[in-house]
């Protein structure tokens, strides 16, 4: 676990360790292949164990990410100390990691962190700038969205 401060305030974090999946790629056989592969892009995806959230993942898989791509899959937590939720977590970071590689061969880098779910995904989207931030609706319909969003404005 590594403890960062910013702006006063304490940031605590735990890397997931996700399965090694390196593809193996024969030798290119055209000469234009053997050019430096292009950067891909950086995509965060707020996860949690709901099904709002693995909907977005899969949506992030099969319509946005490409090859060469790297999904960030970031979890928020009350404490990463917590070792059955780092284990529960880490289960699910490794299997949506190898869905990920499966469908587009997309690497997978994964993170706890300790904080409020929405602050812990505004501060990793200013740490990586990535190309998009995905995430689930929590589950609440169109009205009951829209209800919230009447009284939070008003």
């Amino acid at each position: 676990m590594e403890t960062l401060m910013e702006d006063e305030e304490e940031y605590s974090w735990r890397e997931v360790k996700l399965p090694s999946l390196i593809p193996v790629v024969s030798e290119p056989e055209l000469e234009r292949e053997t050019g430096e592969r292009r950067r891909g892009r950086d995509v965060l995806v707020a996860i949690d164990h709901g099904p709002n959230s693995k909907h977005a993942f899969d949506w992030t898989v099969a319509h946005f990410c490409r090859l060469a791509d790297t999904i960030h899959l970031v979890h928020a937590v009350s404490s990463v100390h917590n070792q059955v939720v780092y284990e529960r977590t880490q289960e699910l970071m490794e299997k949506l990691s190898v869905e990920a590689f499966q469908a587009n061969l997309v690497r997978t880098v994964a993170r706890i962190v300790e904080g409020d779910a929405g602050k812990v995904i505004c501060r990793e989207a200013e740490r990586l700038k990535p190309a998009a931030v995905v995430m689930g609706t929590r589950g609440r319909s169109l009205i009951q969205r829209s209800i919230s969003l009447f009284f939070y404005a008003g």
